[in-house]
Order: C-alpha cells, then sequence, then structure tokens
C-alpha cells in the first residue's frame, strides 16, 4: 500500500483562504444550540454571575419570566466564529479579532434553541493585511431576531513571492 505520508500541515479543512479570497455577502453559518440548564450553570460558573434572575425559576416567575434568562453575555457567545467555520477557512491568514458589539434584541429562556450567522458587511483593505467586518445574528426557534452585532477581525493578504518563507506574522503592518 502506497499510502501519501502523513503532514501535519496538511492536518486542515483545506487551503488557507486569504483576505482578498473572501468577499461581502458571504455567510458563515455557526451550529444551532439549545440553551440548557447545564448551559446556564456552565455561563454562571464561567462568568461569576450569580444574579438569580440566570438561576433562580421561582424568582423569574415572580418578576415576569417564564423561565431561567438568559444573560446577555450568554447569548453573544453563540456567535463566537470558532463555532463554525470561518476560522478554518482563514487558518494562516487571520491575524486577530479586533472587535465586537452587540445588541439584545429579545429575551432567550432555558430550553430556547439559538441559530447564529455571521455575514461579511465590509472588507477595508491595508497595505499587507484588511480588516473584515461581519454581522453578527441570532434568531431563536420562532424565527425571532435575538441579537444582532458585529465581529471585526484582521486578516493578512495573500504573501508575495518575497514574503513566501518569511515570517509573515511579525513582519506585517496593517
Amino acid at each position: 500500500m502506497n499510502a501519501t505520508p502523513f503532514r501535519v500541515q496538511d492536518h486542515r479543512y483545506g487551503p488557507t483562504r486569504w483576505f482578498e479570497d473572501f468577499a461581502v455577502g458571504e455567510t458563515f453559518y455557526i451550529n444551532s444550540r439549545t440553551q440548557t440548564d447545564g448551559i446556564f450553570t456552565l455561563f454562571q460558573a464561567a462568568s461569576g454571575d450569580n444574579h438569580p434572575i440566570h438561576y433562580d425559576v421561582e424568582f423569574c416567575k415572580a418578576h415576569g419570566h417564564p423561565g431561567l434568562l438568559a444573560h446577555g453575555l450568554q447569548v453573544l457567545i453563540q456567535t463566537v466564529a470558532g463555532g463554525g467555520l470561518f476560522p478554518h477557512l482563514c487558518n494562516d491568514s487571520l491575524l486577530g479579532f479586533l472587535e465586537v458589539s452587540a445588541k439584545f434584541l429579545k429575551p432567550v429562556y432555558a430550553g430556547d434553541t439559538l441559530y447564529p450567522l455571521l455575514e461579511i458587511t465590509e472588507m477595508r483593505p491595508n497595505r499587507h493585511t484588511g480588516v473584515m467586518t461581519l454581522r453578527a445574528t441570532v434568531h431563536n426557534q420562532r424565527s425571532e431576531l435575538v441579537l444582532e452585532g458585529e465581529h471585526k477581525y484582521l486578516l493578512k493578504k495573500r504573501p508575495t513571492d518575497s514574503t513566501v518563507g518569511s515570517n509573515t506574522s511579525s513582519s506585517v503592518s496593517a
């Protein structure tokens, strides 16, 4: 059997896409996720937030909510790009996550299923890099928009022949 030898650098979804390989309007789906009691508990442990509106069903009901109310940041983290293919497409070109913003439009409760999506809305090129802006949305199982915001990422442009083999991460300037 003539098997191709294993190479760590080949263990990825596909070839790297550089800044100029992306286009406004492209979308990146992120897996849907039901907000279970376990997710509420883990978020409380990670965040340290101990307000009863997020962890006491009776407190929630006494304040007009049908169940546990998700923390806004718990909803925002559903838009993390790593939950989908985007960061795997730009393995070698992604330099950093620059900025995030969000508006929380409707309540999210334990048991709701959330459907996050990222869509490229702006591509701002620089000399060797570019800033990509993505609109982040989260809908619930009733097709209601519960969160809208933005992510900004810094990506490298495709290396030229003179930069191939050089340490582009330390020599790149915006």
